[in-house]
């Protein structure tokens, strides 16, 4: 068997395709056990901290190969999306590095000691064997919705430092959460459905009172289409200056991404309002073809306007208003979130209480609820789901 490690250690050191994985903790800790011809204690330690690298994927060996291979952007996965040709000898050197993948996830905590002079305990780490070119060949065959890379496990991104990072405690709200504003969740729904199939579509503005659910209905679309290839990077307006680096980022990737800006308003002088204009004018520069903008804003008109702005000295005074007050009509699609009547108040109350399993008189239940909503100074979903919070 060390004959056989060896040769794993070998085959490992000359990854091509896969190489980056090499960088990887985990692959880092195991191919230093693998070279190791120290003494059986310093072969113990490398060996403790490979499994205790593996300790965020489970514990197992076989699930951090499985992620690290269909989260590597490699060449042949890019080319593949690109549906460019791919040299005889990548996909040589593909086939071959498959094939060890799927020899390490035979591999277990016995057959790394075979044949050594000890009798103590041995750490253990999970293993399950699994066909990689099968695998890899699903990936590959649906590259347009599964994606690739940072995107091929994580619905929604951000952006840190100009380069676009997963969010690990994404939100997992769902269609299903939501009561009243059917009507516009399905306006918005049918734009996006329109990206993800590749007919015309538009950016949206998604506007109305706080506490609506307009954020929510964003990020519970992305959620739902998530295996339909929709994946959504969240900037802040101070960001939108990498906005052109972004959308350079995903202009070849065969996802369809949401770019959203949630709380979206701009004082007269923000040097960020220029940016944003290109973008939904349609500038090249900042456009892809496979992303839109949501954008999420309490104001009608997103540019804050004083009334000394309708003054002075401007000569143009009037194209400059217009000019700022005409950003959000510059969205294709805007969808209005009003705050909801006591119907339709009391409807999510009703609702988010049977969900939750909590028994009231209705009477009283409305009366408690209307009381909140009086202490909070508005009705809205939001209140209603704090109301139903406080209960239990």
């Amino acid at each position: 068997m060390k004959a056989e490690l060896n040769s794993i250690a070998l085959k490992l050191s000359s990854l091509s395709v896969f190489r980056k994985i090499l960088d990887t903790r985990e692959m880092k800790a195991f191919l230093s056990f693998l070279s190791c011809d120290g003494d059986l204690r310093t072969k113990l330690g490398l060996y403790g901290e490979f499994v205790y690298s593996l300790a965020v994927h489970g514990n197992s060996f076989s699930e951090f190969l499985k992620k690290a291979v269909c989260e590597d952007e490699n060449i042949y996965i890019i080319s593949k999306a690109k549906k460019k040709d791919i040299p005889c000898s990548v996909e040589s050197n593909l086939s071959e590095e498959l094939s060890l993948f799927t020899l390490l996830s035979e591999l277990t905590p016995e057959k790394l000691f075979e044949g050594e002079d000890y009798e103590g305990y041995i750490p253990l780490f999970e293993n399950e064997k699994t066909d990689f070119k099968a695998l890899y060949k699903e990936r590959t065959e649906k590259v347009d919705t599964l994606g690739y890379g940072i995107f091929a496990s994580k619905a929604m991104f951000k952006v840190e430092d100009g380069e676009i990072v997963p969010v690990d405690s994404a939100d997992e709200i769902s269609l299903d959460f939501f009561v009243g504003y059917e009507k516009e969740r399905e306006t918005v729904e049918e734009n996006t459905v329109a990206l993800l199939e590749g007919r015309d579509a538009v950016n949206v503005l998604l506007c109305g009172d706080a506490g609506t659910g307009k954020s929510s209905t964003v990020k519970a679309l992305v959620n739902h289409y998530f295996s339909y290839g929709l994946r959504l990077i969240e900037i802040r307006k101070d960001q939108l200056f990498s906005l052109s680096h972004i959308m350079g980022k995903i202009a070849d990737n065969p996802l369809k991404f949401i770019i959203f800006i949630d709380d979206l308003s701009f004082n007269k002088n923000d040097d960020c309002f220029s940016m944003l204009k290109a973008a939904l004018e349609g500038s090249a520069s900042a456009k892809a073809k496979n992303a839109l903008i949501y954008a999420t804003s309490n104001r009608r008109h997103i540019v804050k306007e004083s009334f000394a702005d309708r003054g002075g000295d401007d000569i143009h005074r009037n194209d400059t208003v217009q000019e700022l007050l005409s950003l959000s009509d510059r969205f294709g699609l805007t969808v209005y979130f009003q705050k909801p009547n006591k119907i339709l108040y009391l409807d999510i109350v009703h609702a988010l209480a049977q969900r939750k399993g909590i028994r009231m008189d209705e009477k009283e239940l409305e009366v408690k609820a209307e009381a909140f909503a009086l202490a909070k100074g508005s009705r809205s979903p939001r209140v209603a789901e704090q109301f139903i919070k406080n209960l239990r």
